[in-house]
């Protein structure tokens, strides 16, 4: 597979390029949002600086993905004007009162796709920092 042959979204991973509209690199995967197992994807949090929050790129923001690369449909500008990542909420299936004790026991509780600890997403955002560094 060449780098310009295009994947599916499920294949990101943290640390991976993210380039504005222009090929501009802008920072690196922190996290995705989705749900795989139903092909749902939400969206992007992306590193943008080492000691910065995470920035939210919502899916209709991401262009092409490619190996390793992730270029959105914005421009640097617009990603700096983006809103803080924010983790969402654990969500669980809601039963009816009516529901026994054992129905309610095997509901299931759905998380993020790729959800960390804040000290994990702290020593990521220090690993992908570093290899920028050097290229600059």
């Amino acid at each position: 597979m060449s780098d310009a042959d295009p994947v599916a979204w499920v294949m990101i991973e943290p640390g991976w390029k993210v380039v504005d509209s222009s090929g501009e690199e802008v920072g690196s995967v922190d996290e995705i949002t989705g749900d795989s197992s139903n092909d749902i994807f939400n969206g992007l949090s992306i590193s943008t600086s080492f000691l910065g929050k995470p920035r939210y790129i919502p899916s209709e923001h991401v262009g092409v993905i490619t190996e390793g690369r992730v270029q959105l449909r914005l421009t640097k500008e617009q990603v700096g004007r983006l809103e803080e990542f924010e983790e969402p909420p654990t969500t669980a299936e809601i039963l009816p009162e009516e529901a026994g004790a054992l129905r309610r026991a095997e509901a299931s509780v759905e998380a993020p796709l790729h959800s960390h600890e804040d000290l994990l997403t702290l020593l990521s955002r220090l690993m992908h920092s570093v290899p920028r560094a050097h290229e600059y």
